[in-house]
């Protein structure tokens, strides 16, 4: 795919008859206060760009947030009143989660998070809604009949959701969800990027189901947005050796070509027919600028094998056990 054709692109998302852009601006780092980089006034700002959704703008149409997002329901709610309503071309969606405190991941607790969010985001029903980490509780505990996926589901019948998602880690225990015919769009975060490619086959069966499909984190957490690399982590903790000199050896090869290693890095994800939409965090217009430029990027067709050929082994990926 040529990166010029992704600036203005609608795509659907499987299934749900919603169509939705190629960006999607992630808000897990969005909080009111601390963040120097991340003020009212910047969020508002950027806020306000992917609402109006003018000129290359087009390309983000989706907010994603969560229930344990700190505060960020709430700040997007208060965005949202005072802008007046949220236009019908941009998705707002979030996630149920367990209680943070006890662990507590139960049907009850389910229902308790949705009607957090929306108080939170001032909403009487939510648009779409994603069961959240379901690896923190059994299958059995997950899929009984008083249980949380039940409860999602009821509450799609209620009218309470408009539809109902699947966002998580383990790419087995994912797939094995997807094939419930329960959900409608999956979020996968860290396990489809340059360096892992845990969930490839995820994404394959998501697209054989008719699943619209969310990858989000494509920098694996900070690590390929920029060469020299400025840390050691990738995902949640520290990258394996190996992976991070194949990091290292992608940033390289990018550089000798005059390519920013973070251009590559998102467009590997926009490229892919499978997903449906990227989600990238942003915390102010300078990122969703910075964004935009990155996936407009004109990068040579060879550059994809090259980087190909520096994967590093699969014993580094994410879910190495699961492959």
């Amino acid at each position: 795919m040529n990166s010029t054709e992704l600036r203005y692109d609608q795509r659907p998302l499987g299934q749900t008859g919603l169509m939705v852009s190629s960006l999607a601006l992630g808000t897990a780092r969005w909080r009111s206060t601390g963040d120097r980089t991340a003020s009212a006034d910047e969020r508002r700002q950027l806020f306000e760009r992917v609402a109006q959704g003018t000129g290359a703008d087009q390309q983000i149409a989706v907010i994603d947030t969560a229930n344990s997002y700190g505060d960020s329901e709430q700040l997007i709610g208060g965005l949202v009143d005072a802008y007046g309503g949220l236009p019908d071309r941009v998705l707002l969606q979030t996630k149920a989660d367990r209680d943070f405190g006890s662990g507590d991941f139960s049907g009850a607790r389910m229902r308790r998070s949705l009607q957090e969010s929306l108080d939170r985001l001032g909403l009487t029903s939510l648009p779409m809604v994603y069961i959240h980490d379901p690896e923190n509780t059994t299958w059995d505990s997950a899929m009984a009949t008083d249980g949380p996926v039940a409860a999602l589901v009821r509450a799609k019948e209620q009218g309470l959701i408009d539809h109902l998602g699947l966002s998580g880690g383990p790419v087995g225990l994912m797939e094995r969800y997807l094939r419930t015919g329960l959900f409608e769009a999956l979020i996968t975060h860290m396990r489809y990027t340059l360096v892992d490619r845990s969930a490839d086959r995820l994404l394959t069966v998501a697209a054989e189901l008719g699943i619209g499909v969310f990858n989000a984190a494509p920098y694996g957490g900070g690590l390929l947005t920029r060469w020299p690399a400025t840390t050691r982590r990738y995902a949640y903790g520290d990258g394996n050796p190996e992976l991070l000199a194949a990091a290292d050896a992608m940033g390289r090869l990018c550089a000798d070509q005059r390519i920013p290693l973070a251009a590559a890095a998102l467009q590997f994800s926009l490229r892919d027919p499978r997903i449906t939409s990227t989600i990238v965090g942003m915390l102010s217009v300078a990122d969703l600028d910075a964004t935009i430029d990155l996936a407009a990027m004109e990068l040579p067709a060879a550059l994809w094998s090259e980087l190909d050929q520096l994967l590093p082994p699969r014993r580094t990926w994410q879910d190495a056990d699961e492959l």
